[in-house]
């Protein structure tokens, strides 16, 4: 059957996402991610007596808080409308074929002014990884596929909070910086993650023994450090909003200002020069 020519191109086999998560065995950066959470939620000045948690690893999360809903990630979230006022979307947006129906979902499963807290993987992660696969592909095979999942820059990231609705949207990135003896240590440590290529455009095939040793080599002469080790970027964008509610803030129409600009930092006011 021929898919209509407006149906969005398919970002993940989500078969595939299923099947390398099943094979995870050290999810550190979900585990990053909880501490992050615990901390942004200290500086909150709330009591979430309802949360709950989307996340691929709930096991990371067991007793995180008191009376929390564990819900899988997945197109459809098993989040109850208007019954929630914390979710946390925790790691799993960089794999979504419709990352503002996530958010929308989320947005939709807070009561009035429940907070959203959100964490997923921002433009500049494994970048020395997609360098290095790119080239050795184009000078062994004469041309590329897609190996690194993309991954959204904090721009856009935080354009997709107010589509969904948010209120007060905030992203902001946390880069982290993780170091290993080899790029194949990386690529073992990925698999451990279960973040290895679950892309749908994907090639199908094991990646060439000749291509690997190529990226390996692009890797080590292009990133390495000075005591020959080689960095991993992974860049976590934190995502925080606000379900409407009738009593938050609210910006001023335009043009209803009492005072102006320039009394405020104590200047004169002119006219620009034509």
């Amino acid at each position: 059957m021929k898919l209509p020519s407006d149906t969005p191109p398919r970002l993940t086999d989500r078969a595939a996402l299923g099947r390398n998560r099943a094979r995870a065995t050290a999810p550190f950066l979900h585990e990053t991610v909880r501490d992050e959470a615990q901390h942004r939620l200290m500086m909150v000045n709330r009591a979430f007596t309802n949360p709950a948690i989307v996340s691929p690893f709930p096991q990371v999360w067991t007793g995180f808080l008191p009376d929390q809903t564990n819900a899988q990630d997945g197109e459809m979230l098993e989040l109850e409308r208007d019954s929630h006022d914390l979710v946390i979307h925790a790691l799993d947006l960089h794999w979504a074929d419709d990352p503002v129906g996530q958010l929308i979902q989320c947005n939709r499963a807070l009561r009035p002014d429940g907070f959203f807290l959100g964490f997923t993987l921002g433009g500049q992660t494994l970048h020395e990884l997609r360098v290095a696969l790119g080239q050795a592909e184009a000078d062994v095979m004469g041309g590329i596929s897609p190996r690194v999942a993309p991954m959204g820059e904090i721009r856009d990231l935080g354009g997709l909070l107010q589509r969904a609705g948010f209120a007060l949207p905030v992203a902001d990135s946390m880069p982290l910086t993780v170091s290993y003896e080899t790029p194949l240590h990386l690529m073992r440590d990925l698999r451990a993650m279960g973040e290895g290529n679950a892309l749908a455009a994907r090639r199908r095939s094991f990646l060439r023994r000749d291509v690997l040793m190529r990226a390996v080599e692009i890797y080590a002469s292009q990133f390495s450090d000075k005591d020959g080790r080689v960095p991993a970027t992974f860049e976590i964008i934190v995502l925080t909003g606000w379900a409407p509610g009738p009593d938050q803030p609210k910006p001023l129409r335009p043009g209803s200002a009492q005072a102006s600009l320039a009394d405020a930092l104590g200047t004169k006011e002119g006219k620009l020069k034509g």
